[in-house]
């Protein structure tokens, strides 16, 4: 019956029950059936062997050992027939199975008493062998069937399972990942243009005469300093989340880069001896373009008042040559005291690798610093 809702459920006790109560009552009517009413020793092992099956699934090999009389005497086959069903889908011991099918043809072959037992017409000895041998071997292999079945299933749930295990840490993966490509673009875009500001405030500071204005670009150099500690910090929590993988859009090309050397305020020098027009994969500009303003930054740190010289260049394989190459600094320039966050060139030469490019960075005879990248074009 259906309802608005749906099929009607059983009760959980009902559910529950339903296994224990039917096999019973179907040996209880197969005893009555084949028997009769009438009291006697062939009525009460049957009744015996049905009512055993109450407790088939706790102890099945002692309650199939109880139901074999009730075969043997009283010649009911559900209840032994039952209990070897269970005996097969809770053992997995195959010796032990053919034992218990042995011993339940036998039960139903030998007559009772035993001393009724004749050989003389053969043809009926052959059928009740056979007969005994199918009522012996139903039984194991529906066990075997609703056993494989069970485990099949455990393992569809247990896949099932699993995969949705994979599913969650794959999404923290994508997290984690979002984490760090945020990480990334905190670090090089936030970082380059707080750096600037300092590095004004501090061309203020030296150049005014007033004392208020000097004093409020001297403020503005502190909070610029601790805004980058706050940043390195933050960086390197959502560094650790996860890699890198492809960067946020939209984002910078190397046509900005006359741009963002002009807004350097460093002494640059930019050579571009790429051919015009040429395709390159967004990922790869992009890398490039980080590159350049990574180094301009770490020059504008670590070496004030430096020449720099940003070159761009390609090789016969058509890979893009990046190189950013700084003198000693200006000992009559003062140190902006910008802190560094450490992962500048990690995550250059990270994004490059991701690229299938190289990244090196080293000091130079002079006191000064380079960079050099290349980056295949289609990355």
């Amino acid at each position: 019956m259906t309802t608005a809702a749906g099929p009607r459920r059983l009760p959980p006790r009902v559910r529950t029950a339903l296994p224990i109560v039917v096999p019973v009552l179907i040996a209880v009517v197969d005893a009555l059936l084949v028997n009769g009413p009438k009291p006697g020793l062939d009525l009460g092992v049957s009744l015996a062997a049905a009512a055993a099956l109450v407790w088939r699934r706790r102890f099945p090999l002692t309650v199939f050992a109880v139901t074999l009389p009730g075969i043997y005497i009283g010649y009911v086959w559900f209840a032994p027939m039952i209990a070897l069903y269970t005996v097969a889908t809770l053992r997995t011991d195959r010796r032990l199975l053919v034992g218990a099918a042995a011993l339940l043809a036998a039960a139903h072959f030998l007559p009772y008493p035993i001393s009724h037992l004749s050989f003389a017409d053969r043809r009926d000895v052959a059928l009740q062998f056979l007969d005994a041998c199918v009522t012996a071997a139903t039984p194991v292999a529906l066990g075997l069937l609703t056993r494989t079945r069970r485990e099949l299933g455990a393992r569809l749930d247990e896949l099932t399972r699993s995969r949705a295990r994979e599913d969650r840490l794959l999404a923290d993966q994508v997290l984690a990942t979002e984490r760090a490509r945020l990480a990334r673009e905190m670090h090089d875009v936030v970082a380059h243009q707080v750096s600037l500001i300092s590095l004004q405030a501090g061309a203020v500071q030296i150049s005014t005469g007033d004392e208020q204005a000097r004093e409020g670009a001297r403020r503005i150099r502190e909070l610029s300093v601790r805004t980058l500690e706050e940043l390195r910090h933050m960086v390197g929590i959502l560094r650790a989340a996860g890699a890198d993988t492809e960067e946020l859009t939209p984002q910078p090309r190397l046509a900005d880069l006359p741009r963002l050397i002009e807004l350097s305020a460093l002494d640059v020098t930019y050579e571009n001896a790429c051919a015009p027009g040429t395709a390159r994969s967004e990922a790869v500009e992009r890398a490039a373009f980080r590159t350049v303003q990574e180094a301009l930054t770490n020059a504008r740190k670590h070496a004030p008042g430096a020449r720099v010289r940003v070159r761009l260049a390609e090789d016969a394989a058509e890979t893009l040559l990046v190189e950013i190459r700084n003198g000693p600094p200006d000992a009559a320039v003062p140190a902006p005291g910008l802190p560094g966050g450490g992962h500048g060139l990690v995550g250059l030469r990270e994004r490059a690798q991701s690229l299938g490019g190289t990244l090196e960075a080293h000091g130079t005879r002079e006191g000064g610093f380079v960079v050099r990248a290349g980056f295949p074009r289609e990355g």
